[in-house]
């Protein structure tokens, strides 16, 4: 990724995510620890002009996150992007399960889930099916393959890394690389990791959608069934 772009993590919402969160222990090391002695995080969102403090106690986020996910009408399955604004002032952006961004009404904080046609960048036309394979298996390697996938608006051919989503809301960053010679993008070092954690048996299938803007870090959703 380019070295302009902000920090940043990802969190899916887990069962009792209204309690507290937990920051990343890279992020922690790299961002937090050491760096600075205020242990109030100002959250902000697009939801509202509204700035939240929340406490941060080790790596745990407590004091006032619950006011803020209340607010924000958040829900498990929900994935939630930190960027790190600088001075402890992080922007959240909240998806739905469907990984498109979540709009909110103003002044009242209301939520609806954006439908595709209103966020191109986060929808279902980047979507592709994987199959679990034994070459992929072995090699730890599977090329992302759909129409458009060189001029996805989600991806950046300087990314080095993508965060797979599985649909319970749990995340595996792995490696990204983009090939010049034959203009595909791969997933190196972490889709053996990702099937196993799944459970996953040769011919098992995937439907995945690519969501991210091109200069943040993207993410591979496992996309839910959708009745015909």
């Amino acid at each position: 990724m380019p070295n302009s772009h902000k920090p940043h993590f990802l969190k899916p919402l887990l069962p009792d995510f209204h309690n507290g969160v937990t920051i990343p222990l890279g992020f922690f090391s790299q961002h937090i620890e050491g760096k600075t002695n205020r242990k109030t995080w100002k959250l902000r969102s697009d939801a509202t002009d509204q700035t939240w403090e929340v406490i941060q106690e080790g790596r745990r986020l407590t004091g006032g996150w619950k006011d803020f996910t209340t607010a924000h009408d958040l829900q498990i399955g929900d994935i939630v992007i930190f960027k790190h604004e600088g001075d402890m002032v992080f922007h959240v952006t909240p998806f739905g399960p469907s990984c498109c961004e979540i709009q909110y009404t103003h002044p009242h904080i209301i939520k609806e889930e954006a439908d595709a046609d209103d966020v191109p960048s986060f929808s279902f036309d980047y979507c592709f099916q994987a199959e679990v394979t034994a070459s992929n298996l072995k090699e730890d390697k599977l090329v992302i393959s759909f129409e458009g996938a060189t001029t996805c608006t989600a991806l950046n051919k300087q990314c080095q890394e993508i965060i797979l989503v599985n649909k319970e809301g749990n995340s595996w960053t792995v490696s990204l690389r983009f090939s010049e010679a034959d203009g595909m993008y791969y997933i190196r070092r972490g889709w053996r990791k990702f099937c196993r954690a799944n459970r996953c048996a040769i011919g098992d299938l995937f439907v995945f959608n690519v969501v991210g803007d091109g200069k943040t870090t993207p993410l591979m959703c496992v996309c839910p069934e959708r009745e015909e």
